[in-house]
């Protein structure tokens, strides 16, 4: 099915009238046992760790009446099958980044991260007090998914690379794995992008199948074994400055499910948000310092190469206009963004600023 076509002739007002004729659901009596597949192989640092977290909490909060049996990426499905295993009712749910299945929807790109789009509290500004979560529902109907952030990297990395990086031409022919509108904006800067689940980068890092990935951040990236292949590395990226994770459920699954059943996947998924965020954060200074100690060169990208992801980013952002719920999610996401940024840099960003001054920080 063309699914372009079908996302921009077909009228969602229908399918929502539709439901409102509906007889109210029959909810599931007993105890439930529902299968969740992720896009992370088992002990990914960070990633996987938001899946388990998410996935315990439910069964803790509701007495084991809700059971969530977690596969990994490979166990069940394959990591980039999750979605179609899901909205197939193959397995319940998914716990993922949401940017990998941009082809379903780019809108899905704003769920996980764009180029140049928010830091993670700006997100939690949009999504949790702004119209982010009903936006993330609409587009999940359309698929037969109830979706909500469950996990948060915090700011990525500008990635490993086989050389340093002087000026845009550096981009021309490097082979990267980036998923995402990053990714297409790198390659509209020249580079061969590739899209490889998390398990498998470190393999095709160290056999020469790819020049430089990005993964995550110093704790991430470490516990990966990035710095045993490579020593140049950019701590700062546009691609993913606050890059969320979702935990989705089949629409009907969900639907079956009682209201405290329903409730305590939405509280467990934003539980799970807050702690992975915080999990991150917590352990990436310490594990910078050991990868400088290690002999990593930790590098900025120059001027030049910010101005030019930047031309490149609006290219991969503008090809998708014309499609009326990612014009809509992003014209929101936009609104959202320049009125969280507007305050937190003259509150936060100013204190930061002259904390660091005054206290020598």
């Amino acid at each position: 099915m063309d699914r372009r076509s079908f996302l921009k002739n077909s009228a969602l007002g229908g399918t929502a009238a539709a439901a409102t004729t509906l007889a109210a659901p029959a909810y599931a009596q007993g105890n439930r046992t529902l299968t969740l597949v992720t896009t992370w192989g088992r002990g990914l640092a960070g990633v996987h760790d938001a899946a388990q977290r998410a996935a315990d909490t439910i069964t803790a909060m509701s007495d084991g009446s809700l059971t969530i049996d977690l596969k990994a990426a490979g166990e069940l499905v394959g990591a980039f099958e999750v979605f179609d295993a899901v909205t197939s009712g193959q397995a319940d749910m998914y716990h993922g980044a949401d940017y990998y299945f941009v082809g379903q929807h780019p809108g899905y790109a704003f769920f996980t991260s764009v180029p140049f789009g928010m830091s993670p509290q700006e997100l939690m500004n949009w999504y949790y007090n702004g119209e982010g979560h009903d936006l993330h529902s609409e587009l999940g109907e359309i698929f037969g998914l109830k979706s909500f952030l469950a996990g948060n990297t915090g700011p990525q990395a500008g990635g490993w690379f086989s050389k340093e990086i002087t000026g845009p031409e550096d981009f021309q022919g490097l082979k990267f794995r980036m998923p995402g509108l990053g990714g297409q904006a790198l390659g509209n800067m020249g580079a061969s992008i590739q899209n490889l689940p998390g398990a498998e980068v470190y393999q095709a890092l160290a056999s020469g199948a790819i020049d430089g990935t990005e993964w995550i951040g110093p704790w991430a990236d470490e516990k990966a074994g990035f710095q045993e292949i490579t020593k140049f590395y950019y701590t700062a990226g546009m691609h993913e400055p606050g890059a969320g994770l979702s935990l989705a459920t089949n629409l009907d699954v969900f639907n079956e499910l009682s209201p405290a059943h329903q409730k305590i996947i939405e509280i467990a998924a934003g539980e799970a948000h807050q702690w992975n965020l915080a999990q991150f954060m917590n352990n990436n200074g310490a594990a910078l310092e050991r990868l400088q100690a290690g002999g990593v060169k930790v590098l900025e990208f120059p001027d030049s190469v910010w101005d030019a992801m930047g031309v490149a980013a609006t290219e991969t952002m503008d090809q998708y206009v014309g499609d009326e719920l990612y014009d809509k999610i992003r014209a929101s996401y936009n609104t959202s963004m320049a009125a969280s940024s507007s305050w937190i840099s003259k509150s936060e960003g100013a204190y930061r600023t002259q904390r660091d001054r005054v206290m020598g920080g």
